[in-house]
């Protein structure tokens, strides 16, 4: 997936649980775990001010892009004649 998902890092800096995150958040901490193995397919920009609230950071903190490498170009490794 070419969103990668920095919250467990941000978290190890701040030095906070994940219980206690999931807790100061409004979440489950089974909701927490999802989000932080980017297993997710979405997050609530509710959920993602509380997390940057609490954390005291950006999205852009624990939100990154990497775009997937594509195999071959655009035609997945034929060539058009």
């Amino acid at each position: 997936m070419p969103i990668i998902i920095n919250l467990d890092v941000m978290m190890a800096v701040r030095k906070i649980s994940s219980n206690e995150l999931a807790l100061r958040i409004g979440i489950t901490p089974a909701n927490l775990s999802v989000l932080k193995t980017g297993k997710a397919k979405a997050i609530r920009f509710s959920t993602l001010e509380r997390i940057c609230e609490v954390l005291k950071c950006q999205p852009g903190d624990i939100l990154a892009y990497e775009p997937e490498e594509q195999e071959g170009g655009c035609f997945g490794g034929k060539t058009e004649r």
